[in-house]
């Protein structure tokens, strides 16, 4: 959902009927206005929608329906006024798009994406074409089509930017081969000059927003483990403040600057600890937050839009969740109309989830065998009674270089909390947000250091009381990757084991093949995987040690071996040598691939099919007994 610049209207994506195709819809937040659709395409579903001012909508449109590798691609960018004319396609998607009428053959092609819509709103939103190896600005009217290019000339190599609320570019970054570079030109300066430089494992600080008073937001590293902060640059001195302006013990800085609409004044900061919250700078702002919060209490409280915010007539949108509760939308009005009330329900973002019936999710942090800090996510089921132990499935999030979860409501240990499972996801080492020595502890370690704290998340609950002695492991992409190496190397903990989107072949992954089409780079592997993973020219051993396809034999515990067919991320030839080394030595896993689909599974029915393929599997290899509850006294 978005709330319109002037809060009179409110545009959202749903499907009309459970089924349909996600369309888009006008909300007059009137006195006596109604609902209308706006679009409803038979071959795509509307997102990413933002307001051009008050009377006209941007939005792109996506399609899933031949699965996740078919018929995505770039999602174009279409516009039309909110009394349904002026219907345009500014941007082409990567295929073909002429439902309704909306082609275009004067459109910009599939290359260019939108980068900002300038506030307030004088016509042109901010465009960027990507070329081989740079990306090029344009201004776009929406209302012709008509393009322009940017007065200011950008750095040579530019492949990103930061923009101030007009969306006049201020920071510009390069990349050259295996060095990267920040540029900043300032309102009141003609030419652009570096900030600062590294290689393609970064740089000493990173720029991340910047307001219309030109100052300039940058995260650096601080204090032993290396966590990101927030803090201003300090022009005069040419590096960033000593001080931080944003600090989150125990967790990297992620997050977004919050500007005003139409002053590029910076009002707060959105980042994320264990679950999201907002440093609020000003004091409106700050009293509206507490308004919500303690109208809605126990919840996660996003103030998406509020419209004249230091005026009593304020009007706020807000996006409510929590781990529970997948979300929904409330209006509130700080001077509601006769038959109004402040606060108004807009919708769920999953109306048919209970929150009442969903597990609750906790973190926690625990120390590794090695004494380093170990953070992990517990999903416990609504129905495990104290000091009852249940079996327990690891879920090994992908990556692996990322962060695996936040507090929130999260499909796959919702699912598999409500079979009966205690989930456990550990943020082992190599996982992003928690700091760069947690991050770079895990370099060289795949199969090694990090499957260890994969198996130490489990002996810790184990050893709390939470999880029985019987177990399973879980996960997609690097964590398919963990999944065979649990079952390799701690036999003794796992009962079975569900991999998708495998990586199976480290030297595949590594050195790629001529027979194998997929989408790592050759930057990549010249210079970042073998200093992240294993170098093929020498650490073979090591490389043969932790390939799960070399230790095929070792596996004996039953396997759930799940791929999609047109993966070019990890390739179906992953599956299929894991899958033929497995029957060769005598333990056949249970194979399903997925027509259409990429490294993850978009079409309903695969969702649906996998996740009642492991239901079964896990009912046949890790049943739940459940305690039974103390009788009632007659």
């Amino acid at each position: 959902a978005s709330l319109s610049p002037d809060g009179q209207h409110l545009a959202l994506t749903t499907a009309a009927r459970p089924g349909d195709r996600r369309g888009l819809f006008l909300f007059d937040l009137r006195p006596g206005g109604g609902v209308k659709q706006l679009v409803n395409y038979r071959d795509g579903d509307v997102e990413q929608i933002s307001w051009a001012g008050p009377e006209r909508l941007l939005y792109s449109v996506t399609d899933f329906s031949e699965g996740s590798a078919r018929g995505r691609g770039a999602p174009g960018l279409l516009t039309m006024k909110i009394d349904g004319s002026e219907q345009r396609m500014l941007v082409k998607r990567e295929w073909d798009f002429i439902s309704d009428g909306n082609r275009n053959d004067k459109a910009l092609d599939f290359r260019h994406t939108l980068l900002k819509v300038p506030s307030p709103f004088k016509g042109e939103v901010l465009v960027g074409e990507w070329g081989a190896k740079s990306m090029a600005l344009r201004w776009l009217n929406v209302s012709t089509g008509r393009v322009r290019g940017v007065d200011t000339r950008v750095p040579a190599g530019s492949v990103g930017y930061l923009t101030d609320s007009q969306g006049e570019p201020r920071v510009a970054f390069t990349r050259a081969d295996t060095q990267q570079a920040a540029w900043w030109r300032g309102p009141a300066d003609s030419e652009w000059r570096k900030l600062t430089e590294g290689d393609l494992f970064g740089m000493p600080f990173s720029p991340r927003a910047v307001d219309d008073s030109g100052q300039l937001f940058v995260t650096r590293t601080q204090g032993r483990g290396g966590h990101l902060v927030l803090a201003r640059y300090d022009f005069e001195q040419q590096k960033p403040e000593a001080e931080a302006l944003v600090k989150a013990e125990g967790f990297d800085f992620q997050g977004q600057l919050i500007t005003e609409a139409g002053s590029g004044r910076a009002l707060g900061v959105r980042l994320t600890t264990d679950a999201e919250t907002t440093v609020w700078f000003d004091a409106e702002r700050k009293a509206l937050q507490a308004l919500v919060d303690a109208q809605l209490p126990g919840q996660v409280n996003r103030i998406a839009r509020c419209v004249r915010c230091g005026e009593a007539s304020k009007v706020a949108l807000i996006f409510s969740y929590s781990d529970r509760d997948p979300g929904r939308f409330w209006l509130y009005r700080g001077q509601p109309e006769e038959g109004q009330s402040a606060w108004q329900a807009v919708g769920s973002v999953r109306p048919d989830i209970k929150p009442q019936q969903m597990a609750s999710q906790s973190f926690e942090r625990i120390k590794a065998r090695d004494g380093r800090d170990l953070p992990l996510w517990l999903t416990q089921p609504s129905d495990q009674q104290a000091g009852e132990k249940r079996p327990a499935v690891v879920l090994v999030h992908g990556g692996p270089w990322v962060r695996g979860s936040e507090w929130e409501w999260s499909a796959w240990p919702q699912f598999l909390a409500s079979r009966g499972y205690l989930v456990i996801e550990p943020e082992f080492r190599g996982s992003e947000g928690y700091g760069l020595a947690h991050f770079k502890s895990g370099w060289k370690q795949w199969g090694r250091a990090m499957q260890d704290d994969v198996a130490d998340a489990l002996l810790w609950a184990r050893n709390k009381g939470l999880a029985s002695d019987t177990a399973c492991i879980m996960g997609g992409s690097y964590g398919g990757y963990a999944t065979l190496m649990g079952l390799l190397r701690h036999p003794e903990l796992y009962r079975c084991g569900v991999a998708f989107v495998a990586v199976t072949d480290l030297e595949l992954l590594l050195q790629g093949s001529w027979f194998v089409d997929d989408d790592t780079s050759r930057l990549s592997r010249r210079y970042t995987l073998p200093e992240m993973i294993y170098d093929s020219k020498t650490e073979a051993e090591l490389i043969k040690a932790n390939s799960p396809v070399e230790q095929a034999a070792r596996i004996k515990a039953p396997l759930l071996l799940v791929m999609g067919d047109e993966d070019r991320r990890v390739p179906l030839a992953h599956g299929k040598r894991m899958r033929d080394a497995m029957s060769a030595a005598g333990n056949p896993p249970e194979w399903v691939s997925y027509p259409g689909e990429g490294h993850g599974f978009a079409l309903l029915k695969h969702r649906v099919d996998f996740a009642e393929r492991t239901e079964r599997f896990l009912a046949k290899h890790l049943p739940v007994v459940k305690k039974a509850s103390p009788s009632a006294p007659r």
